[in-house]
């Protein structure tokens, strides 16, 4: 890893773990007021508030992320630096999330019961009332992933990673008043204008905090921009055709999620929306930290390389972010899944629902390392601004994602169709990763595809017997009714335990198979140790 990477990854990283622990204590207190596993409040705000951040995926990780940064990349070549391209794309951008905000906020009943027809009229009218405090996120997290992938393309990342620190503490604190003010509430009855007001309001000003708190260091890194409303010019026909095949891929997504959330609405009561989010939450922890933060830096390099013609080059990076990702993201599954009661304690109420609540988080990281692979394999097609492929091939992952979560609403049990759910979500990406990484090979040739596989297969043998002796662990401590579960707090420091455990039984084993990877990784790790450069 070039040294340029390292410390966009270290920073990224650093950023991301912040973000995280701060993100998982708001929800642990969100919890605590409105409960989760069976909780109805629960599943009424987790359906109301993901509205706005399903609106926030296509802007992220579609068009910003497969259109915008490599045009940004290519604009910044022109004499001004790109700053009038910037400067169009901005005024664009703020426009077009005004008029999606609004005409969201409009449509909030429909698109309550669309996502959620599972729901008891109580539940519905609670959703109702949640998703019109929470759909004005649309346009603060726009705004915020706009100005966060434009310092991407600039080569600046830290103030992106370090900006949600500010929504979470702002909904700590939101949500801390709640439960001191009305205590614990699961049911979708006994709530106030007032109540609603202050938990969806809590959400919509950390978001807004979040975005407006980015604006501050626009100037800062010297990235100037202005109203700007000459569009013509700017290469919007190119764009457009760009961003028209990434948004029919996106739409797609979006539609698989909609019968997801369908079908898990109807399992409310039981493990439903809340417990999926939550457990997609942990779920994200290692992505978000291994995955984002060292393959952000890699797809920017990727980029440039594609652009410059340089597809030996293009290759090399492909294989290299692999094999380093995989290092990391290989343990990290097998160490959560081996820790997965303790770890669903930490947004759980009791034992008794951390034990029903575990086997949806393990369905969820069985998809850790198949979507690794795409992070790469998918970012090249976005460097060569191919966004055609990548439709086709999500034609085939959404297929799978909706047959699989019909099967789940059809013979699944209520109390595990949650967890069918989120298997159908690992298989589609399993069956995404094998297309997409087919359809690579046929573009640019040898992608050294039986290498990267090779120290993949290292890294599990590695892992299998590390997760065993962290779930002796686990075992060790009394299991299920051991201190591992008594508490949130103790959940959270059962699983550093386990996974600590885990990973320097991990560490042993690369060590013993000689893995050309370890050394590497190490230097990785050491870089984010407190006082390292």
């Amino acid at each position: 890893m070039s040294p340029s990477i390292a410390r966009a990854s270290m920073m990224i990283g650093a950023g991301t773990i912040l973000s995280r622990l701060t993100g998982f204590l708001r929800t642990i207190v969100l919890v605590a007021a409105i409960g989760s596993t069976g909780s109805r409040a629960a599943d009424a705000f987790g359906a109301a508030n993901q509205l706005p951040n399903n609106i926030y995926a296509i802007i992220s990780t579609g068009i910003l992320t497969a259109v915008i940064v490599p045009q940004i990349v290519k604009a910044s070549t022109q004499d001004d630096g790109g700053k009038a391209f910037v400067s169009k794309l901005f005024t664009l951008g703020t426009v077009v999330l005004l008029g999606a905000t609004a005409v969201a906020v409009v449509l909030a009943p429909w698109l309550v019961s669309l996502y959620a027809p599972g729901f008891t009229p109580e539940q519905l009218a609670l959703a109702t009332a949640f998703a019109f405090w929470c759909l004005p996120q649309i346009l603060f997290y726009g705004l915020y992933a706009l100005l966060g992938e434009t310092m991407h393309a600039r080569n600046v990342y830290g103030p992106y990673t370090l900006t949600p620190i500010v929504n979470n503490v702002v909904s700590i604190i939101g949500f801390g008043a709640f439960f001191l003010l009305f205590g614990l509430r699961t049911d979708a009855v006994r709530w106030t204008p007032g109540m609603v007001a202050l938990v969806g309001g809590t959400a919509t000003l950390g978001i807004a905090l979040q975005a407006l708190l980015l604006l501050v260091f626009w100037r800062g890194v010297g990235i100037g921009v202005r109203p700007d409303f000459r569009w013509r010019g700017m290469g919007l026909g190119q764009i457009g055709r760009l961003a028209g095949w990434t948004f029919l891929m996106v739409v797609l997504g979006q539609l698989g999620g909609l019968v997801q959330s369908r079908v898990l609405s109807t399992a409310t009561g039981s493990v439903g929306i809340a417990a999926s989010q939550n457990m997609w939450l942990l779920y994200m922890l290692p992505y978000s930290i291994i995955v984002i933060s060292i393959g952000t830096p890699y797809f920017t390099r990727l980029s440039e390389h594609a652009h410059a013609g340089r597809l030996e080059e293009v290759r090399a990076d492909i294989g290299r972010s692999i094999r380093t990702l995989s290092v990391f993201i290989v343990i990290a599954a097998f160490a959560m899944a081996a820790a997965a009661v303790p770890a669903a304690r930490i947004f759980t109420n009791s034992p008794a629902t951390a034990l029903v609540t575990a086997p949806l988080l393990i369905a969820y990281l069985v998809s850790l390392i198949p979507n690794t692979v795409i992070f790469s394999i998918q970012r090249t097609y976005y460097a060569y601004n191919d966004t055609r492929t990548p439709f086709f091939f999500t034609v085939v992952q959404t297929a799978v994602v909706m047959l699989t979560a019909v099967v789940a609403v059809l013979w699944v049990p209520v109390e595990w169709r949650a967890t069918g759910v989120a298997l159908g979500q690992a298989i589609a990406a399993v069956v995404q990763t094998v297309l997409a990484t087919w359809l690579l090979h046929r573009k640019i040739g040898a992608l050294g595809t039986a290498s990267w596989m090779l120290a993949v297969g290292r890294f599990v043998v590695a892992a299998i017997p590390a997760a065993a002796v962290g779930f002796g662990v686990f075992l060790l401590s009394g299991g299920a009714s051991g201190w591992m579960v008594s508490g949130q707090l103790l959940g959270a420091v059962g699983t550093a335990v386990i996974g600590t455990v885990s990973l320097v039984v991990y560490v042993g084993m690369l060590a013993l198979l000689r893995a050309p990877e370890l050394s590497p990784a190490l230097a990785i790790a050491r870089r984010f140790l407190p006082g390292r450069r």
